[in-house]
């Protein structure tokens, strides 16, 4: 690996909630350049470089991104058959907002700062990034604060964007060879690169709170440190954003695909939740009286999960290659169930006492859009402790084999899971028809591009034999 440099590295302020307090921070730091962005279907950062008038009358009345940041692809190609956006809309601008509670400076360009958007108004109903903050709400209102970490597996390739497309994908060099889990040899030669990561993500307020090699060549698991409300998935949006930039700044490449090779387990982007009793100050999931700690609320709560994850698996397995990684054997879940200290099981219990008692949403891939993700994740369990859900006993041992666990079974294709999400009432009822509606078209293009392409496999199946 190369050696790195963070760069800057200064903190973003806490307390800026005005205009004229942004202004003084940035006479005081010293700031020059004022990035903004929001995150698009996919969550993908879109966005640009305003100067400093811009950005003041940005935060104070909010401006105009063009709405097509809503109707295309990650190829920018345009969607069809959505509403919100499209010829028919004359790609007008959409209303966003600017979240001063998103400020940081960022640790790879000298004097420049980050701010964060969500879409207002009409476009506010397929906002990702709005999506989860109604569902917060949505818990507040029930008297539970959220709190959620991600962690990521990311693959490191001794590449660079034209040398993969070159290449055609094909023939990678990650940066170390062979399966090496946790390994100290390995983080200790590259010792550059991870000091440089876990430094320039705590100067981003994305702080690592555990990094390490994981199975597989090349590949890294990076655990962020949790955080109250939509905090969490700006600090895992904004992590996988710029860990690919760090890496690409030192002739690297970081993948977050789900699946990039037949031969390596996938990768995952598990999410962490608990839920907190906002009147009595205490974690909500934990019953010092049970024997694995587990309240009647976090029974509940992951009850909904194991219930309506078939429904809104395309929330959280958005993309084709999604899929690819849902085999059994390759650490991730294959059904929806439940386990404790089960890594086979879609939802992990956790029996971390009063201060770490949570369940992983081991589901989750590394490509997953957060926003949605931990909406899908918080909203079934939120639903579990409506209807008071009964939990059914846990799968101990290999939930891959277990007949009771292969009964509950998923949703295996994307286009099988946008049906199912079109046909929820609970997405309907949480998330809205609007959402629903443009999600689900958006999923359901995925599938035709996907079906369009003639891949490598066909060739080799089809071509001399058929």
């Amino acid at each position: 690996m190369t050696k790195r440099n963070s760069g800057n590295s200064r903190r973003g302020p806490a307390g800026v909630s005005s205009s004229a307090e942004l202004d003084a921070w940035i006479e005081a730091e010293g700031i020059r350049f004022f990035k903004i962005g929001v995150f698009d279907i996919d969550g993908v950062l879109r966005g640009k470089y305003v100067d400093r008038k811009k950005l003041s009358s940005a935060v104070d009345n909010g401006l105009g991104f063009c709405d097509v940041v809503l109707g295309w692809d990650l190829h920018d190609e345009l969607y069809e058959r959505v509403e919100i956006s499209g010829w028919h809309t004359g790609y007008r601008d959409a209303d966003v907002r600017l979240d001063l509670a998103s400020l940081r400076s960022i640790p790879f360009e000298e004097d420049t700062l980050l701010l964060i958007g969500s879409f207002i108004g009409k476009h506010a109903d397929v906002c990702p990034r709005t999506v989860l903050a109604r569902t917060i709400e949505k818990a507040e209102s029930m008297g539970f604060g959220v709190d959620a970490a991600f962690e990521y597996e990311f693959f490191l390739f001794d590449e660079t964007p034209h040398s993969i497309r070159e290449k055609g994908y094909r023939d990678l060099q990650t940066v170390t060879p062979g399966m090496f889990g946790y390994s100290v040899l390995r983080n200790s030669v590259h010792a550059d690169f991870y000091h440089d990561l876990l430094e320039a993500m705590e100067a981003f307020n994305c702080s690592i709170e555990s990094l390490h090699t994981e199975t597989g060549p090349g590949v890294v698991e990076a655990a962020i440190r949790y955080a109250r409300g939509l905090d969490a998935a700006d600090r895992a949006a904004i992590f996988k954003t710029f860990t690919k930039v760090f890496a690409q700044q030192g002739d690297l490449m970081a993948t977050f695909m789900a699946k990039w090779s037949n031969d390596y387990p996938g990768q995952s982007g598990h999410l962490h939740i608990s839920l907190a009793d906002l009147e009595a100050g205490r974690n909500a999931f934990f019953d010092e009286k049970d024997p694995d700690g587990i309240s009647q609320t976090m029974r509940h709560f992951i009850a909904g999960q194991v219930k309506y994850l078939p429904e809104l698996l395309s929330m959280v397995c958005s993309t084709i290659n999604s899929y690819r990684r849902l085999v059994p054997g390759m650490w991730a879940p294959t059904t929806s169930s439940w386990g404790i200290e089960n890594r086979t099981t879609a939802i992990r219990a956790i029996p971390g006492g009063a201060g770490g008692q949570r369940c992983e949403y081991r589901i989750a891939p590394a490509d997953a859009n957060p926003y949605l993700a931990q909406a899908a994740a918080l909203a079934s369990g939120l639903r579990g402790i409506e209807e008071k859900l009964e939990l059914d006993d846990p799968i101990e041992g290999n939930a891959y084999e277990d007949p009771r666990a292969q009964s509950m079974s998923l949703p295996s294709s994307l286009i099988e899971a946008a049906t199912a999400l079109r046909g929820s009432a609970l997405a309907r009822e949480t998330f809205g028809d609007a959402f629903v509606e443009h999600f689900a078209a958006t999923r359901e293009w995925e599938d035709r591009e996907f079906r369009k392409t003639v891949s490598d496999w066909d060739l080799a199946r089809y071509f001399e034999i058929i």
